[in-house]
């Protein structure tokens, strides 16, 4: 027995920090912009279309970004800004529809196959949800409108900045075969290249390839791989998507060059990402902690408990503990993160007695 046909929208804000900071400061429209750090160690959030052209991307550092575009103007992020308008543009999708999975602040999955205003045309939807984005708040969107996720959040790359595509059935297996595996969502850098070695470039070679063969190479994630390279994907819009972690990372204005300073920096973190978890009371088993050396080797060290960690000192603690594994420093510090992830439902319980390590 088939399912039968959805219809899904990928909307995606175009250039969103960046065009936030332009629509509210005029002197910056038209101009190569930045959100994020200038500083030495500053790394790129978002750069808006003017500055892509020069190839100023997100995560790249501030340095080399000025170096490729001399006239780049730095603006620091206004998350709080950048929330609130995301909440406003989540109820706008809300009017359509209750299945909205989001992805990050701007962008999310829509699933319209039943929607609130009984409109049969997905494409019409995501036309009318972009023009309502664009009355309420100056903002662009793009969207991809498809029978499954794989192919809509696509289809919203087809047409940016402000555009939409739509993937019909009819055309989606062919749409994904003459793509680069490297386009495919869940495909990264590492993962393609390790395709490109058996031979597999392109969705149409993906396709081909014997199932068995990419499960022996990839797991669970080969069934994935052969099915989305058929146009497939079976995953359902989820609006209540759970969290799975909480972190917070800093790239320092100058290097950590001592233990001391190290495990400042995690004490530090380890605080900012307990605020949070208190405040949202959202608890998890696992904490990781992740260091980056000046020439950019990154190395990560994880642990999980067997109940979900009670208290910030708790939480300072273990985090400690895990980078003093890495101590002796190999050369100084350029970044330093903490993360709490596997997350349980309920509070931890500060009453219960503490656990060892498992896993």
């Amino acid at each position: 027995m088939t399912s039968p046909l959805r219809k899904i929208c990928h909307v995606d804000l175009d250039a969103f920090y960046a065009s936030v900071e332009q629509r509210d400061d005029p002197a910056l429209r038209g101009r190569p912009v930045a959100v994020g750090g200038s500083a030495e160690r500053g790394v790129v959030a978002a750069a808006s279309y003017e500055a892509r052209r020069f190839g100023v991307r997100s995560a790249m550092p501030s340095i080399q970004a000025r170096r490729l575009c001399p006239e780049l103007v730095f603006v620091p992020p206004r998350f709080d800004t950048y929330r609130a308008i995301s909440r406003q543009i989540r109820a706008i999708y809300e009017e359509y529809t209750p299945l909205v999975e989001p992805l990050s602040l701007d962008e999310a999955y829509l699933d319209v196959t039943e929607n609130r205003k009984g409109i049969p045309w997905a494409s019409r939807i995501a036309t009318e949800i972009r023009a309502a984005i664009l009355q309420e708040t100056g903002l662009t969107a793009s969207a991809g409108v498809s029978y499954n996720k794989f192919l809509a959040k696509l289809a919203s790359d087809q047409r940016k900045p402000n555009g939409q595509f739509v993937i019909t059935p009819e055309t989606g297996p062919d749409f994904v075969a003459g793509l680069p595996v490297s386009r495919f969502h869940g495909i990264g850098p590492a993962t393609a290249a390790k395709l490109e070695g058996l031979g597999i470039r392109t969705g149409r070679e993906l396709r081909d390839c014997p199932p068995a063969l990419l499960l022996r190479h990839f797991g669970k994630a080969g069934a994935h791989f052969h099915a989305i390279a058929h146009g497939i994907d079976e995953r359902p819009v989820q609006p209540d998507r759970p969290r799975r972690s909480s972190g917070s990372e800093t790239t320092y204005a100058r290097d950590l060059a001592t233990p001391a300073a190290v495990e400042e920096g995690i004490r530090a973190l380890a605080e900012e990402v307990w605020d949070w978890c208190a405040r949202n009371r959202w608890f998890g088993r696992t904490v990781t902690v992740k260091l980056r050396y000046t020439d950019f080797r990154t190395l990560t060290r994880s642990r999980t408990r067997a109940a979900p960690v009670e208290s910030g000192e708790v939480l300072a603690g273990l985090a400690l503990e895990l980078v003093r594994g890495l101590f002796p420093l190999a050369k100084p510090v350029r970044l330093l993160g903490v993360t709490v992830s596997a997350a349980e439902e309920g509070p931890a319980d500060p009453a219960q007695p503490s656990f060892d390590f498992g896993g």
